[in-house]
């Protein structure tokens, strides 16, 4: 069976997301510190240039996502928003542990 260059670069950022995930539950105060320093900026930077494909038109439709190809674009919020929202609120929730969610604050 041949590797395609995308089944490669998915396993490539599985096995990194799987290593942070792995340092930040277990590791250290110091490593989980710089860990973060190192990889937070990274995945922030990266959910922001995904989430910028999905901003939507001026009609509120979603210029990436379509149902088909010669469909018309879906309305926003589109799948690649709301599944975001999803893991950064309910999926929160639910590794706290406890089910008391803390809410970030902006710093600044």
């Amino acid at each position: 069976m041949s590797v395609t260059v995308f089944s490669q670069l998915d396993k490539s950022l599985h096995e990194h997301l799987a290593t942070v995930s792995q340092l930040a539950a277990h590791g250290d105060d110091h490593s989980a510190a710089e860990l973060a320093r190192a990889e937070l900026p990274r995945l922030v930077a990266t959910v922001k240039a995904l989430l910028d494909e999905h901003q939507p038109d001026e009609h509120g439709r979603c210029p990436t996502c379509r149902t088909r190809w010669w469909s018309r674009r879906l309305p926003a919020p589109c799948r690649a928003y709301l599944s975001a929202q999803l893991c950064l609120t309910v999926a929160g929730e639910q590794s706290s542990g406890g089910g008391t969610h803390r809410h970030l604050r902006r710093v600044g």
